[in-house]
């Protein structure tokens, strides 16, 4: 069989197929390269005006999906979502509820300072003017009136108590008492005891008379009371009206179109005249809060408390980094003066949610669904399409303090999730509501066709990595290398990776190196220096692993033959580097009933797929040479020096290899390495890590030697998937090392047995001078011992018998 062409080992660039010098001549991308179909999905999503139309972007991390999302929405017009301006400000009715207030975008702001300045006009103008001589004037002509009445209605009972000898004395703040006079000194109880029955019975009747009329003139006195303070409030309304009214006139006439506005500014010009000593009296508590929450020291009851203000026409567009339940739905602030918690409207605090409404929000699925709450508020504000301001404590009932009930906002808003398949298949297994409200799934593409057109398009997307990250631009070979490189990432000749992270970390380094190197572009030898360099970083526990190839510690041979003993290759991963390694596999065979014993699934070291493997190649065994006789020869199976869990079927083939060599007694070359999966039809099946494997016992011969022989046999179908790295190409291109690829494991025995497998006749019966004769004879001659040995122990029975 022939080695493999050097072209098929590695599929380079061709300069030709980019038209252009460097990425400096060409245009940035609006766009995520290859990812037409999630495009789409996010395109219909965010152009459904109906609810429940969510995203899900489903794809592993590093594939763009938060970039592709901005940059959609950044050149996404968007005439249907409305935004505006939310605030919430006191309710004069029930302080609890705060009122909310939607305005159109730019308006909140606008609000915010015209009440601003009123309240900093009525700090300075109210005090001013509720001292003023022409103020002070009026209420004590006001009180001098009241108290002109209450004199002269006291003295008329005073008078007519005179009259009859009785004292009207002030006893108490509004408390009146009668006292009968014995001259001019009140009566004492002795000398009252003193007067006659008839003196007696007078004053008392007098005094009865008399506490009728002080009762009324008492009503009285109270009514006028009442009529003093109406008019004391009057003219605090009026004089409050001279300094307010025309300017919360003139704030009416402007918010005219929002009858929500106007309704709160005519409740602010109600409650003023009813809070005056807000204005009047220092409040400690008042001064309190606007300190605490780093406010200006204003009354705060006329404040408004702006949560959320668009600068611009622009649809909001929210990423929430972390989605706890206090930054995505709000919150309420509390301050503490002196012992004491407080808290008003003002202190009321919006979450991303907010920020978001009318527009996208974007989130991490994981971070969405480890927060505590966060999950069924978030699927609950959806349904419900409005935003309720509930501290967290009082979803746990662990705090008793008084809290705030703010109106609901109302809720327009797009959620795009970011998150893996396993994440969403959860979601969509567990949580029947999932699936309602993120009707559309964004399945973002891991790689994408490798064509000359393809390879411009990807050009374009390093220029653009180039621009968005301010690196060196790249020349054509470093442009032509990174492709390459994304193809080795991608497994793939025929397709690219469309793994931007792992693009954009292998820019970044070599715009390092480049840069280290006084260049002013990069180029492909400052590609390969970070790739190396990566690559060195990366290498600890593999160089290790290859150290105990070189001191003997493992043992690996590379050259001659051995029965029952083949190199299959396995693919070790640490940490993001995978790197490839030689085992040593060997078979032996013995007199039984045919059974293989896979000595890893036996002591448990072996994985479920592992053992799979082992069974098929079993069953292929007994399809071949136990059609009709069973087989006498069993044999045990195991990877030497493994001392860890072993799991995948890509060894089967090598596995058949030394069972065959084993049950046939021929030797198989060392100097071949050999990896692939089978089926029960001897048809051999792609594996994973074509290039590390190769790589791997290649590095293994250079360590052992190289002879001009060595080479690796891989499955036909992993062919496609050769990116080599250029020590192995190079190798190769000398002659020193070879690659085959085979399609059936009848190709693969001949390959390493260095005898024809051989093809059964009519009667099922091999060929001599090839392998599955050997085992057909072999297998023949031990089914010949068994009937011999049958034969004797009946002959020996009858004997005993007759005897």
């Amino acid at each position: 069989m022939k080695a493999l062409p050097l072209n098929q080992l590695y599929k380079a660039c061709v300069l030709k197929d980019l038209p252009f010098k460097t990425t400096r001549q060409l245009d940035p991308l609006a766009e995520i390269v290859g990812q037409n179909r999630a495009q789409e999905a996010v395109r219909f999503a965010l152009s459904m005006p109906h609810g429940g139309y969510n995203v899900y972007a489903v794809g592993r991390n590093g594939l763009g999906k938060r970039t592709m999302m901005l940059r959609y929405l950044e050149h996404h017009s968007d005439e249907e979502h409305r935004i505006h301006d939310w605030c919430y400000v006191a309710n004069f009715d029930d302080p609890r509820v705060p009122r909310m207030l939607c305005l159109p975008a730019g308006e909140g702001a606008n609000l915010k300072q015209d009440m601003e300045k009123l309240m900093s006009r009525l700090v300075k103008m109210i005090p001013q003017t509720f001292d003023s001589d022409n103020f002070l004037e009026r209420a004590e002509q006001l009180k001098n009136e009241y108290g002109k009445k209450q004199e002269d209605e006291l003295e008329k009972v005073a008078n007519q108590a005179k009259r009859r000898k009785v004292s009207l004395t002030l006893t108490t703040p509004g408390g009146y008492r009668l006292v009968a006079m014995n001259g001019d000194e009140a009566h004492t109880a002795e000398t009252f005891a003193r007067l006659t029955e008839a003196q007696r019975n007078k004053f008392e009747e007098d005094i009865n008379k008399l506490e009728k009329k002080l009762r009324q003139a008492v009503r009285k006195i109270a009514d006028w009371e009442q009529e003093y303070a109406e008019k004391q409030q009057a003219l605090n309304q009026e004089t409050l009206e001279s300094i307010s009214g025309h300017q919360i006139d003139e704030l009416t006439a402007r918010y005219e179109s929002l009858p929500d506005v106007v309704a709160y500014l005519e409740a602010v010009r109600r409650d003023l005249a009813e809070n005056l000593d807000i204005f009047l009296d220092d409040n400690e508590e008042q001064a309190a809060i606007a300190y605490a929450s780093l406010d200006k020291k204003m009354p705060r009851r006329y404040l408004v408390n702006l949560l959320v203000h668009q600068k611009t026409d622009e649809v909001p567009v929210v990423v929430e980094d972390n989605p706890t339940y206090h930054n995505l739905f709000g919150y309420v602030e509390n301050v503490t003066f002196k012992g004491t918690v407080f808290t008003d409207y003002s202190l009321i605090r919006p979450g991303s949610l907010h920020r978001a409404n009318g527009g996208y929000l974007l989130m991490d699925a994981i971070k969405v669904l480890e927060q505590p709450f966060v999950w069924d508020g978030l699927k609950r504000t959806l349904r419900g399409k409005s935003i309720m301001i509930n501290s967290l404590e009082r979803e746990l009932t662990l705090s008793g303090t008084i809290s705030l009930e703010p109106e609901a906002i109302p809720l327009d808003v797009k959620i795009v999730l970011f998150g893996d398949r396993e994440t969403w298949m959860l979601l969509q297994e567990y949580d029947p509501e999932f699936a309602e409200l993120f009707r559309v799934t964004a399945d973002f593409e891991n790689e994408m066709r490798r064509t000359p057109e393809s390879q411009v398009l990807y050009a374009k997307f390093i220029a653009s990595l180039v621009h968005e990250k301010s690196l060196l631009h790249c020349d054509r070979k470093a442009v032509a290398r990174i492709i390459e490189y994304s193809s080795r990432t991608a497994e793939h000749q025929g397709r690219l990776s469309l793994h931007a992270a792992d693009i954009a970390n292998l820019l970044r380094e070599s715009d390092y190196w480049a840069r280290q190197a006084g260049a002013r572009l990069i180029h492909a030898d400052h590609v390969e220096q970070a790739l190396a360099s990566a690559r060195y970083r990366s290498s600890r526990i593999r160089d290790q692993f290859y150290d105990a190839v070189r001191d003997g510690s493992t043992l690996v041979t590379t050259e001659g033959k051995r029965t029952g003993q083949v190199n299959a290759l396995s693919v070790l991963s640490t940490g993001g580097f995978e790197f490839g390694l030689s085992n040593r596999v060997t078979a032996t065979c013995y007199y039984g009933d045919g059974d293989v014993m896979d000595i890893e699934r036996d002591v448990k070291l072996g994985g479920n797929i592992h053992s799979k493997g082992v069974m098929i190649l079993s069953a292929w065994l007994s399809s071949r040479f136990a059609r009709k006789d069973p087989m006498h020869l069993s044999a045990s199976l195991t990877f030497e020096q493994n001392y860890g869990e072993v799991d995948g079927d890509s060894a089967s083939v090598a596995e058949l290899c030394a069972l065959v060599s084993a049950l046939a007694d021929i030797p198989v070359r060392q100097d071949l390495a050999i990896t692939g999966s089978m089926n029960q039809f001897g048809e051999i099946q792609p594996i994973g890590g074509a290039n590390e494997k190769i790589e791997g016992f290649f590095e293994t011969c250079v360590i052992k030697g190289l002879t001009g022989t060595q080479g690796v046999v891989i499955p036909a179908t992993n062919v496609q998937n050769l990116m080599l790295d250029s020590q192995v190409v190079n190798a190769v291109r000398e002659g020193q090392f070879h690659i085959y690829s085979v399609h059936t494991v009848e190709q693969a025995i001949e390959l390493l047995l260095g005898k024809p497998a051989g093809r059964a006749d009519r009667k099922g019966n091999y060929p001599r001078g090839t392998v599955f004769g050997a085992i057909a004879k072999r297998l023949a001659d031990m089914r010949e011992h068994e009937r011999q040995e049958h034969d004797a122990h009946s002959g020996a029975a009858k004997d005993s018998t007759i005897h």
